[in-house]
């Protein structure tokens, strides 16, 4: 069943079209992701498909009685009443059929009802009626949905009726997330969802909507989450809308050979229309060829002429560089406690070291203090006690991920002159063009700018700085996903030292070469990247349970031969699953040559004038290969998974 159907919708903004001729389809159960850049368009479609922008012309296309669920950016949950209360309104029409159905109840239990038959049985009639109602509308588990979804996004130490009034701007956003999930429309539509979601929430997030029974459409920077949750993208690029079947990865990994075909076909075309224009030059003066070259110039005039492919828009450019090399030992942190006014300290006796070249991330749940902990390191926190040292030569630069060090009043180009006065005009506007200020972009006031805009802007500055220890929190917050693989491929050739603070797994994943895990109990070494971080927890969650199961165990004999025994399974499990990923691994690797080798029969296929001419042979192949790439492409990171746990 099609859901939702945008067609040939057009949006202006004064003289400016930003979305023309948009074609869009979301069918019960998809999972869709919008993707592109930031500024092309995706959250003002949402908007105007949730009914919350209007559009110049075309049709959106929803079935009766369809139910959609919104959520935009920065959303609030702004409310007087307790976040139980509040939750519980969801489910004001369940609560009176609730009532209704005790009124019934007692009906059909007074004698005047029960010794009148025909009565009874009216009444009898609309209770059942109501009962199944009421069950199919969650009645019977409705509080224990709203226990779920609230311990899901972090509420379940909280006292239920706290007054909503009362929390964060980041606890109402996740409360806004709770109540709409709760609603369970039957188009989901969430804009950038999983900004300042911890990692935990993230992951609750991803289970809860993998299992979701309505559609999903998306708009997210997390790159871990859409290949987890979509199956469908629409890239948002140069006005319009392209379809790719399949999750992020293979949109990125589509896109690129797409791309190449269609530069492919444009060259042959022109080739193709240069050799025909020539052949009627040089032949159509002639007598004896002149007819050949009419012939030829109807062949030109008929011939399509296609147009060279849109490659990706600009993207920002730029390096992180260092004046001078560091001494081995960057920093050291000693017995570290920082508290506010007194107060119970946040945390108490933190002790961490970085060495040169290290690439360190810190994470933990919100509210744990690693914000904190990056702000007593740069002297922006004052400790309540212990100390911070850093070694030789050690200059630091800090990315805040609320741009605080920004001048809301200066314009562009003042932010960076004015804090490298004596670096030439031309050269600041140089490095404001490679993170892409141009023209009059460089007289915007700070004030004017969007998140992404200042998030390029406070790289600038810090690029420029060429500190050789760089401290960053959160940096990916606000950049689209092409300027986060810029900021990963300048980090990645940084000769410098990082530590930083990210809830993006992607990100922490290609950065990191150590995890430090922050709790309220302190911090914890993992020595490798954010993979490597998961099978370490994996492996101590199993610990944890063989353990739990051995000391609940009411013999002495198995206490006392315990720890034996435990080796004995784990070692017995291991090789068992050994057993079974070799042969999955050879499994998928016949698949795998396969479906390459039909995928290159394919593709040959393609590129057969009888096929290429015809437009719909074309497509119904192209669809096939797709298809194909998908699964192999499936297959290529269940392989790639097997091998990881093979390897370790």
């Amino acid at each position: 069943m099609i859901l939702l159907q945008c067609v040939n919708l057009t949006k202006s903004f004064g003289a400016e079209t930003l979305l023309d001729n948009i074609k869009l389809e979301v069918k019960s159960g998809e999972r869709v992701a919008l993707v592109g850049r930031n500024g092309a368009g995706k959250s003002t479609l949402l908007k105007i498909i949730s009914g919350q922008t209007s559009y110049d012309s075309g049709e959106i296309i929803t079935p009766k009685g369809i139910r959609m669920g919104y959520l935009a950016q920065h959303t609030g949950l702004e409310s007087h009443r307790s976040i139980w209360d509040e939750m519980l309104s969801i489910y004001t029409e369940v609560i009176q059929m609730e009532k209704q159905i005790r009124r019934l109840e007692e009906k059909m239990a007074t004698p005047a009802v029960y010794e009148n038959t025909a009565q009874y049985e009216k009444i009898l009639k609309e209770y059942d009626e109501l009962q199944v109602e009421f069950k199919e509308r969650g009645g019977y588990q409705y509080e224990a949905d709203i226990r779920s979804i609230l311990s899901g996004l972090n509420f379940a130490s909280f006292d239920y009726s706290t007054p909503i009034s009362s929390l964060s701007g980041g606890q109402k956003t996740r409360l806004a997330l709770g109540k709409l999930l709760l609603s369970k429309p039957e188009l989901l539509i969430l804009d950038e969802p999983t900004n300042h979601l911890d990692i935990e929430t993230l992951t609750w997030l991803e289970q809860y909507l993998t299992g979701y029974k309505g559609a999903i459409l998306i708009v997210s920077h997390d790159r871990y989450f859409l290949d987890k949750i979509v199956h469908k993208v629409y890239e948002v690029a140069w006005k319009e809308v392209t379809l790719f079947q399949g999750n992020y990865s293979f949109y990125l990994d589509e896109k690129a050979k797409r791309y190449e075909l269609e530069q492919k076909a444009f060259e042959k075309n022109q080739e193709e229309r240069a050799r025909l224009v020539d052949f009627v030059q040089r032949n159509l003066a002639r007598a004896s060829t002149s007819k050949r070259a009419q012939s030829k110039r109807k062949q030109l005039e008929k011939m399509e002429s296609l147009s060279r492919p849109l490659g990706d828009e600009k993207s920002a450019k730029f390096s992180f560089d260092i004046d001078r090399q560091s001494g081995n030992e960057v920093v050291k942190v000693n017995n570290l406690t920082v508290s506010y006014d007194g107060s119970k300290p946040l945390f108490t006796n933190l002790n961490l070291q970085l060495n040169r070249k290290e690439s360190v991330a810190l994470i933990g749940p919100n509210g744990v203090g690693k914000t904190t902990l990056l702000k007593a390191i740069i002297d922006k926190v004052k400790p309540s006690d212990g100390t911070i040292s850093f070694g030789s030569k050690v200059t630091v630069g800090y990315y805040d991920q609320e741009q605080t060090q920004l001048t809301s009043n200066k314009t562009v180009l003042q932010e960076l002159w004015d804090e490298y006065p004596l670096t030439n005009e031309k050269d600041i506007r140089t490095v404001l063009g490679n993170f892409l200020f141009s023209g009059d972009d460089v007289l915007k006031h700070v004030s004017e700018l969007s998140g992404g805009e200042k998030a390029r802007l406070a790289l600038a500055k810090l690029m420029m700085k060429k500190a050789n220890f760089l401290i960053f929190d959160e940096p990916t917050n606000h950049l689209d996903l092409d300027s986060k693989e810029v900021l990963e491929s300048a980090l990645l050739d940084y000769p410098g030292t990082l530590l930083f603070v990210s809830h993006d797994r992607y990100f922490l994943n290609r950065m990191s070469t150590r995890i430090v895990e922050m709790t309220s109990e302190g911090l914890k070494d993992y020595l490798g990247d954010y993979d490597y971080y998961l099978m370490k927890k994996e492996e101590e969650r199993q610990r944890e349970e063989l353990r739990s199961q051995r000391e609940a165990s009411s013999s002495s004999q198995e206490e006392q031969n315990g720890s034996d025994k435990e080796s004995y399974f784990l070692d017995k499990e291991a090789k068992k699953r050994a057993r079974k990923r070799k042969r999955d691994i050879e499994t998928i690797e016949k698949e795998i040559e396969d479906l390459e080798q039909e995928i290159e029969e394919m593709e040959n296929k393609l590129l057969d004038p009888e096929i290429y001419e015809s437009h719909q042979k074309a497509q119904e192949l192209q669809e096939k290969i797709d298809t194909s790439r998908l699964k192999a492409e499936e297959l290529m990171e269940k392989w790639e998974e097997l091998q990881l746990e093979e390897d370790q």
